[in-house]
């Protein structure tokens, strides 16, 4: 027990969360627990995970910002290889927050876990050469059940980590990620007068 640190409604925007794991190293390597139900709940922290994701990326690649319709998942992210700067947004009606980011490095050597609960959208750049990306969620992925919205949407205003060497014109992004709604479009669709 106690093996997490927590620090709660980073950035704050309440529910947000960052997790640092006891890492246990000597001369051999390393040992960590990355997830602990008995320590979470101790936390105050209480998800039941039902699938866990994997993607691996190469730099310059922005993944993002995705959210879901009527399936929301809290995810719980991490990196196992490489470096990403990791982006949540609050997208829950009536929240004091709404519409506002918060971002943090997430790497292989730093460890760090990031908990992000139903209503935002996510998403994140990849900052090393590679990097392999891990998250808990706690619904099924649905087809056709994600909505996105731009990344570079001036109205959140997020201030990206940009990969060494690189700008916006050469970021590698999906189709899919090119034609997302932006935060007024989004408002305008879901009836949210801002």
């Amino acid at each position: 027990m106690g093996q997490i640190k927590v620090q709660k409604n980073v950035g704050g925007i309440e529910g947000l969360c960052v997790i640092e794991p006891a890492v246990h190293g000597d001369n051999r390597g390393y040992f960590m627990e990355t997830y602990n139900q008995k320590d979470m709940e101790a936390e105050g922290l209480n998800y039941t995970f039902v699938q866990d994701n994997q993607s691996s990326s190469t730099k310059g690649v922005l993944r993002g910002l995705h959210y879901q319709f009527n399936h929301p998942q809290d995810k719980l992210v991490r990196v196992i290889r490489g470096e990403v700067f990791d982006v949540a947004v609050d997208l829950r009606k009536g929240s004091k927050t709404f519409g506002k980011w918060f971002g943090i490095k997430l790497t292989e050597e730093n460890k760090k876990q990031f908990l992000i609960p139903k209503n935002f959208a996510h998403g994140f750049i990849v900052l090393s050469d590679e990097a392999e990306f891990c998250y808990k969620v706690t619904d099924f992925w649905y087809p056709n059940d994600e909505g996105g919205l731009m990344w570079n949407d001036p109205t959140i205003g997020i201030e990206w980590e940009m990969p060494e060497g690189m700008t916006d014109a050469d970021l590698n992004l999906s189709e899919k990620d090119t034609k997302n709604l932006s935060f007024n479009e989004y408002c305008e669709k879901e009836g949210i007068t801002l």
